[in-house]
């Protein structure tokens, strides 16, 4: 399915709670449509979610986070959508400070937007 609106070239890979159809629906006005993929040499781990808007959308206090491990043996397993340079904007603004949008290669051999643990 194709939306007017999207740009082909943005993809963003999902691990968590952008996943969720009513995380999706509040961030994005709508669900999104994706295809398994995963993200190699990373390993997930969770982090506490203190922001209430976050936490009154997702309703939960623990988030999946992932880290680079540089081991390729380390995969995590996720979505990879096709979304809008605007749904990237929204997604930037969901995500908490604990993140940072980087961009991968997935296993699949796509270049995709992922949210990884922050360096702080």
């Amino acid at each position: 399915m194709a939306y007017p609106d999207m740009d082909p070239g943005v993809r963003l890979f999902s691990y968590g709670t952008l996943q969720d159809p009513a995380v999706q629906q509040a961030n994005f006005g709508r669900l999104l449509h994706g295809r398994p993929d995963a993200l190699p040499g990373y390993r997930s781990t969770l982090v506490e979610i203190v922001d209430p808007e976050v936490l009154a959308v997702s309703g939960l206090a623990h988030h999946p986070i992932v880290h680079a491990t540089g081991d390729p043996a380390d995969t995590v397993t996720g979505t990879v959508f096709d979304i809008s340079a605007a749904e990237l904007a929204a997604a930037d603004a969901y995500e908490v400070d604990d993140y940072t949008r980087v961009q991968v290669r997935l296993a699949s051999g796509l270049d995709a937007w992922v949210y990884v643990k922050a360096d702080r």
